[in-house]
């Protein structure tokens, strides 16, 4: 018995870790896809980096290409979540990693998110 619960704890621990990505992985250019706003879909430059062990985001808003800093980043387990005001709304962007290439997940829980790195 105690050699099955020492085999099943090693599996769901090394899942457990597993499924940790690092912030190294979201580093770099994003060009992240919203689809069906109320404006229709729309793509948002995005950059991340980590300094000091802090990710800090950043976005561009408009065609005039200025990077504005977003409000706070966070990455817990494999997720990436950023805060940040947009055309006078404060939301914020969760992403999971898809492959080494691209993330998805959503704006505010509502909207479809899809990034892909920007080489």
């Amino acid at each position: 018995m105690k050699k099955l619960f020492s085999i099943l704890f090693m599996l769901v621990f090394s899942a457990g870790l597993y499924s940790f990505t690092s912030p190294e992985y979201f580093e770099g250019k994003w060009a992240v896809t919203v689809k069906d706003t109320p404006q229709g879909t729309a793509t948002i430059p995005m950059r991340f980096e980590t300094k000091d062990g802090k990710t800090m985001g950043y976005f561009v808003e408009d065609p005039s290409g200025t990077e504005k800093p977003m409000s706070s980043v966070s990455i817990s387990g494999d997720v990436l979540t950023g805060y940040f005001n947009i055309q006078g709304y404060d939301v914020y962007i969760s992403l999971k990693k898809v492959d080494d290439e691209s993330a998805a997940g959503s704006l505010m829980d509502m909207f479809t998110a899809e990034a892909k790195k920007v080489k």
